[in-house]
């Protein structure tokens, strides 16, 4: 939403569409039934020499921005084995397509995720977990709770120092943070994790990231962290990831 407001600052339409798409394009990759997000707007578009490179990281032509939030949803559906392209005109709008492999359902002798799956059963504990998109947050919060912990969710780094002090000071303490590393217009993981570590020395945190090599993710440990895990989530990594660092193996 900040970028759009950004982007569009007198104003706005979006168009989100959803579709089936039985024969995608060949260009794709994909060679089975697929779904097809689109997502267009009227702003102003992107000029042609930006448009190969706003996929790379750290590209931004803002003034303030990081330029992580494309490379993020670029590399959230290449590893989903998907692809996504842009179309874009300036003063005219933007539209970006996202095909992705469709899901079937289970068959017969197959099962769905339990806490079996979780390398040992369930676990639990109060997690602290930190995240700007509010569908993140809910989504992850979702897979804690059936791993077996109690949640509390904070939009940036500055929530989650606010609710790790107060949790100390009232004598319930978090067993886990789980942290996003960016935060456009807010406090990150790796600031907040300084200021964590303030408070507690013994403080046990992940860094979560869709940008997997960055260099906070690749060298966590360097900067406090006892793990990280790469977006997008996968249940059974997301478990291993918090079993190990709970149990100080990781």
């Amino acid at each position: 939403m900040l970028n759009a407001v950004q982007a569009m600052p007198k104003g706005w339409v979006m168009w989100v569409n959803l579709s089936n798409d039985a024969t995608p394009p060949i260009r794709t990759g994909l060679t089975g039934p697929s779904v097809r997000l689109s997502v267009a707007d009227t702003g102003g578009g992107i000029r042609p020499k930006h448009v190969s490179r706003i996929f790379d990281p750290y590209f931004t032509t803002k003034q303030e921005g990081s330029g992580l939030g494309l490379a993020t949803v670029y590399a959230v559906v290449r590893k989903h084995g998907g692809y996504i392209e842009v179309d874009s005109e300036v003063g005219r709008g933007t539209r970006f397509r996202i095909w992705l492999s469709a899901a079937r359902k289970p068959g017969a002798g197959e099962r769905t995720a339990t806490s079996s799956t979780f390398g040992g059963g369930a676990m639990n504990g109060r997690v602290l977990l930190m995240d700007d998109e509010e569908a993140i947050r809910s989504m992850a919060g979702q897979l804690l709770k059936r791993i077996g912990f109690i949640v509390e969710t904070g939009a940036d780094g500055a929530a989650a120092v606010e609710a790790y002090r107060a949790a100390m000071a009232e004598s319930r303490p978090f067993d886990l943070v789980i942290m996003d590393l960016t935060i456009p217009g807010g406090m990150g993981g790796k600031e907040a994790m300084r200021r964590l570590r303030e408070i507690d020395p013994q403080v046990r945190a992940i860094v979560s990231s869709g940008y997997s090599s960055d260099p906070v993710m690749s060298d966590f440990r360097a900067h406090g962290f006892s793990g990280m895990i790469p977006k997008p989530y996968r249940i059974t990594d997301f478990a291993k990831v918090i079993r190990q660092v709970l149990e100080g193996v990781a």
